[in-house]
């Protein structure tokens, strides 16, 4: 048998007064501006993105938004942090090309997810994501025989090369015209006399190679390359002073 205070069963359920609430909307987090900012850059990208859309989203103030960041800029670089969080980190294997491969696959998966990073990578990478995964990248290089110019030689060239067909294909896909790709081949074929190369070598031209494969192709190189032994620092060192000019 349940039990009630008088009166309460025969009062009508719109006529009872709203219990209280500990908290009427979430609390304020670093963490909650984060996913906000990268939902709104998914959706405006970067240039739509402000501080007052920001602050409007999370229905607080721009004034207690501003506690938790400074600027603009903050947020950018705690979005392209949090991203890198959805990009796996491998465990280390006996090859190490291969280990490289999986993780530059799953950091281009990421940024074609968000079409806006790619443009920002060049910004000071420092969030513990990024570092994290910079850390993998390097381990494994250096199990693959990289040190010191050489191995920072190596992370440029994997790191500018993802960053880089990222930024093309997020580009190609932004623009949501299927035929943009079809026109810019049909004006290259056009003018095969003016660009003979281009027009036999079938350049922007998808239906012979696919993104997918141009990726990995360009991926299977560039590890390749980063394996070959490169001039020793020592000697390239001495090399460089040698053409300095000479000072007094």
């Amino acid at each position: 048998m349940t039990t009630t205070e008088p009166g309460a069963a025969t009062t009508p359920v719109w006529l009872r007064a709203e219990p209280p609430r500990a908290r009427r909307k979430p609390p304020l987090t670093l963490g909650r501006i984060v996913e906000l900012a990268v939902t709104a850059l998914d959706e405006h990208g970067v240039e739509g993105l402000t501080m007052r859309l920001l602050a409007q989203r999370l229905d607080v103030t721009a004034t207690a938004l501003y506690w938790h960041v400074k600027t603009k800029d903050d947020v950018l670089d705690l979005a392209v942090d949090r991203i890198f969080g959805d990009v796996p980190i491998p465990d280390a294997g006996d090859d190490w090309m291969e280990d490289i491969r999986v993780l530059v696959r799953a950091w281009r998966d990421a940024m074609l997810r968000h079409p806006w990073a790619p443009g920002l990578i060049g910004r000071p990478m420092l969030g513990p994501n990024v570092l994290a995964r910079t850390e993998f990248l390097q381990s494994a290089l250096v199990r693959g025989g990289c040190r010191g110019l050489h191995l920072a030689v190596a992370t440029r060239m994997l790191a500018n090369y993802v960053i880089g067909a990222s930024l093309t294909e997020a580009t190609w896909r932004r623009t949501a015209d299927p035929g943009a790709r079809a026109a810019a081949r049909d004006h290259i074929a056009a003018s095969a006399d003016t660009y003979p190369t281009l027009s036999a070598s079938g350049h922007l031209d998808d239906t012979r190679w696919d993104d997918d494969l141009l990726f990995e192709e360009g991926l299977d190189a560039v590890v390749r390359a980063a394996a070959q032994t490169g001039t020793p620092d020592r000697a390239r060192v001495s090399v460089n002073r040698r053409r300095s000019p000479t000072r007094p």
